[in-house]
């Protein structure tokens, strides 16, 4: 997908034009989806919030995921994303919602759950859309990837709806 604009301009321009609005649960990304969102002028209009949500807990007391998920799946598992992107838009009372977890690295990567491993999650009216991916990039490599696909996910919703 070859824009001639940074994804955040593309879909904050899509977002206003349908005076719909986002919010955004980040965990691995630490905040960048936010930051680039931000980034552009007059994002208030459709940016209704977002949470960094990188402890089990605050996953649980800030954005709803069950702690039965979190025992079961993981903190980094498509149930914990979706339940990430549903609870972020429901607390921001937002139309969609972007939420990403995952293992940024250098560490913390397990046989089954690999550094690089993140899972996204695009929340909307009529559903959730659950994307996986594994990078293969350092610690600020995979955050940029992850937040650059979960824009691209938004804005292929988006510009296909």
């Amino acid at each position: 997908m070859a824009l001639a604009e940074p994804l955040e301009v593309a879909v904050g321009r899509l977002l206003a034009a349908h005076r719909l609005t986002l919010a955004v649960a980040e965990s691995c990304t630490g905040g960048l989806i936010m930051h680039r969102l931000t980034n552009v002028a007059g994002s208030s209009a459709y940016l209704m919030g977002g949470m960094v949500v990188y402890s089990y807990e605050a996953k649980v007391k800030f954005v709803g995921v069950q702690q039965s998920t979190l025992d079961q799946f993981g903190a980094v598992s498509a149930e914990t994303a979706g339940e990430m992107a549903r609870g972020v838009r429901a607390a921001f009372g937002a139309d969609f919602a972007l939420a990403v977890t995952g293992i940024a690295g250098p560490g913390g990567g397990t046989p089954t759950k690999p550094v690089g491993l993140v899972y996204i999650a695009l929340d909307a009216p009529y559903g959730t859309q659950i994307e996986r991916h594994l990078w293969q990039s350092d610690r600020e490599g995979n955050k940029a990837h992850s937040a650059e696909a979960a824009l691209a996910l938004l804005y292929r919703h988006l510009t296909e709806a």
